[in-house]
Order: C-alpha cells, then structure tokens, then sequence
C-alpha cells in the first residue's frame, strides 16, 4: 500500500496554469507506473497523463502540448503541469500510482481543479 496526497487545485481563469502536486509516501524511483486522472461531474474517470519508472510519458489527446507530467524521485513527488488551460478541464483531478505490473492502484483524494472566467 501506498498514501498519495495532492495539492495545487484551485480556481484560474482560462488560459492560465497551475501546477498539481503528488507526494508519494514511500519512494517512487521503482513504481511501475503512475499517473494523473481526472473525472468531470456526470463524466468517468479519464487517464490525464501517465509516466512509467523508466520515465516514458503518455498523454490523453485533450491535454497534449498543454499539460506536462514529470517527477522528482528525491523528493517523492509526481507533478501535473497545465498550461493554457480551459473551461473543459474542470474536474477533480486524481493520483494513482501502480506499485508492479501485477498490483492493483493507489489513489489520491483528489484535488479540484475549476476554469472559468
């Protein structure tokens, strides 16, 4: 098992940033994947963006070239870049993290994120 809490949601008008933070209760060097999900009222949760331990990274269509993930393993921490942002991209926005192949995935609380002018 694994804790993960983020933070950096809030309210931004469109076009602007913010940055999502996870931290991670143990470290992250070896987790086989991680990621960032996020469900919009009366919509499924949708995979954002993923990065695996290797450091490759993989993106929803809605989000490429605005968006960015990455991590700091000294700091056990998975960041969510959003840049250009817009009123679509509200939801509650989600860490999970899957520890091996064969293990089942760790979830954040959420943190919210809301677009509007």
């Amino acid at each position: 098992q694994v804790q993960l809490v983020e933070s950096g949601g809030g309210l931004v008008q469109p076009g602007g940033s913010l940055r999502l933070s996870c931290v991670v209760s143990r470290s992250i060097f070896s987790i086989y994947t991680m990621g960032w999900y996020r469900q919009a009222p009366g919509k499924q949760r949708e995979l954002v963006a993923g990065i695996t331990s290797g450091g490759s990274t993989n993106y929803a269509d809605s989000v490429k070239g605005r968006f960015t993930i990455s991590r700091d393993t000294a700091k056990n921490t998975m960041y969510l870049q959003m840049n250009s942002l817009k009123p679509e991209d509200t939801a509650v926005y989600y860490c999970n993290a899957k520890l091996t192949v064969i293990s089942g995935s760790s979830w954040g609380q959420g943190t919210q994120v809301t677009v509007s002018s």
